[in-house]
């Protein structure tokens, strides 16, 4: 068995460059949990498989394609391969949410 304590993963270098810590990552696929502190966000990219969001804490606002929709503590959202997708946090809180990519990836997220 193994067990990460999530808060002691470092956070890695990011194009976004928030609070982002991959806890999870296998030839099957990744996990990353994102923090945004208040008025942060990511910027607009796609990434090359399906990914799915649960939100960990707080309120925050997620945009995939066209739409925008605000999430909150233990909603879970789907986002397809390669659709136009970013986070913000214009709360006033800490917005955290788990990113899983399934299967993991063999090409680089684009930024747009």
């Amino acid at each position: 068995m193994k067990i990460t304590d999530v808060a002691k993963v470092p956070s890695g270098q990011n194009p976004h460059h928030v609070d982002a810590r991959k806890i999870y990552d296998t030839d099957n696929a990744i996990a990353v949990v994102i923090t945004l502190q208040p008025g942060e966000s990511l910027k607009k990219h796609m990434t090359p498989v399906d990914v799915f969001f649960y939100m960990l804490e707080g309120t925050g606002i997620v945009e995939i394609g066209t739409e925008r929709a605000a999430v909150t503590k233990d909603q879970l959202v789907e986002s397809p391969a390669r659709i136009p997708h970013r986070w913000i946090n214009e709360s006033k809180a800490v917005f955290r949410v788990l990113v899983v990519k399934v299967p993991r990836p063999t090409e680089e997220t684009k930024l747009l």
